[in-house]
């Protein structure tokens, strides 16, 4: 049976030799990870398999399906993903800011581990490994709960993970995976405050909602988009297309895939049906309001009119919303009304109106003529990332080393007392 205060005590317990270790010693186990992982990829491949056949005997949605599934390379990537954490600059222990005050006390913030972190996330095997890495290169320890689709690829890798940190002579409950889908341990881990620091939830608008209403735990609150792109009457269509194509197509599964297309009717009777003709190469389904229904509705393109709720729905899948809008006002109330401020893109050559969507877009990534598929830890430079913040305390976008950090005061005196 799952002893969630014990997996808290030893958590806590590991947490305090993480923080001790040296940026080499702790680079040491990444690489450990990382070629324990190489070295057990049948194991990993043959335990994700039998996660895959569970979850279509379920039923399970392709796009969750795609989340699901570890290949050979994505394995490999993991391996890399880890290596590449390992060469970053480690933050523990760099200052932050330093100063020396009028009565000559020297103070300085210094970088320091949070502690532990409880995770929580769902159809993503791959997340193991990335806060696994994250986390021991920033010295923090973390307890996994992964979602029940993926407990048997979650285990396999935390028994890598573990096997990586016992040939490091470090403790195996720096980072552990909670071994049951019992989801009664949720809510449990959720009320765990006095031994985990910070809860981050990855998973859909339910799990949030949850922990952020249940949690005596601070929650960073990420990993739910929906991302639109506003293609504006000075857009490069032809450009726009390979954009609007990338950012739902590449990978329609993720967060920071577009589920809401938004164009100025100066160029709407031109771009619609050129993207649609696009678009329908790879099977995506269009859900259209009116106006964009009415230039679409001659076009060999699967449309559907868009329903009451289509423009609040993340879609994960081969699904993208279209509509009409006025203006750069009406695209900015648009996306402030249905966002969840995760990634937004303007499509334009009008310095002005890029500006101003920068200005008065507040999302977590506003992006000027790019697909919003760049809202990632790995595209921005940071190795990997443990989530997508779209809150606006501590941490915005996706979250690496520096945003698993907090500091304390550091203030050296000279025999100084107070009068």
């Amino acid at each position: 049976m799952t002893n969630l205060t014990l997996m808290g005590k030893n958590a806590k317990s590991a947490s305090r030799v993480l923080a001790t270790l040296s940026s080499a010693e702790k680079n040491a186990v990444l690489h450990l990870i990382a070629d324990e992982i190489e070295s057990q990829v049948d194991f990993v491949l043959a335990e994700n398999a039998k996660d895959i056949d569970d979850g279509k005997d379920a039923g399970l949605s392709q796009a969750v399906l795609d989340r699901l599934l570890l290949t050979e390379k994505r394995v490999q990537a993991l391996a890399d993903d880890t290596r590449s954490v390992a060469i970053l600059v480690d933050p523990v222990g760099s200052l932050i800011d330093a100063k020396v005050l009028p009565n000559g006390l020297r103070l300085s913030k210094r970088r320091i581990p949070i502690g532990v972190l409880g995770v929580i996330y769902e159809a993503r095997p791959n997340v193991t490994i990335d806060i696994a890495a994250l986390s021991l290169k920033t010295g923090n320890a973390a307890i996994l709960r992964g979602g029940k689709e993926t407990l048997r690829s979650n285990l396999a890798l935390g028994e890598i993970i573990q096997s990586a940190l016992k040939k490091a002579d470090l403790p195996t409950s720096a980072i552990q995976v909670i071994d049951t889908p019992d989801r009664a341990l949720v809510k449990e881990l959720l009320r765990l405050d006095k031994y985990v620091d910070m809860l981050i939830p990855r998973g859909g608008a339910g799990l949030h909602r949850l922990c952020i209403e249940e949690s005596t735990i601070p929650v960073i609150t990420g990993g739910m988009g929906i991302c639109h792109i506003f293609v504006d009457e000075s857009a490069d269509l032809a450009r726009a297309v390979d954009i609007v194509e990338n950012a739902k197509v590449q990978r329609p599964s993720v967060c920071n895939a577009l589920d809401t297309l938004l164009v100025h009717p100066a160029v709407a009777a031109e771009f619609i049906p050129q993207v649609a003709a696009r678009l329908v190469q790879s099977k995506v389904e269009l859900r259209a309001e009116p106006q964009a229904l009415s230039i679409l509705e001659n076009i060999d393109a699967d449309v559907n009119p868009a329903g009451e709720n289509d423009f609040d729905t993340e879609w994960l899948s081969l699904i993208l919303g279209v509509k009409v809008v006025d203006d750069l006002d009406e695209a900015i109330a648009h996306i402030h009304a249905h966002s969840t401020e995760h990634s937004d893109s303007i499509l334009t050559n009008n310095l002005e109106n890029a500006n101003r969507f920068v200005n008065e877009v507040n999302s977590s990534a506003v992006y000027v003529n790019a697909s919003t598929r760049f809202t990632d830890g790995g595209q921005f430079g940071l190795g990997a990332e443990v989530a997508v913040s779209t809150q606006k305390l501590h941490a915005r976008g996706p979250m690496g080393l520096e945003e698993l950090t907090t500091y304390k005061w550091v203030v050296i005196g000279d025999g100084h007392v107070r009068e």
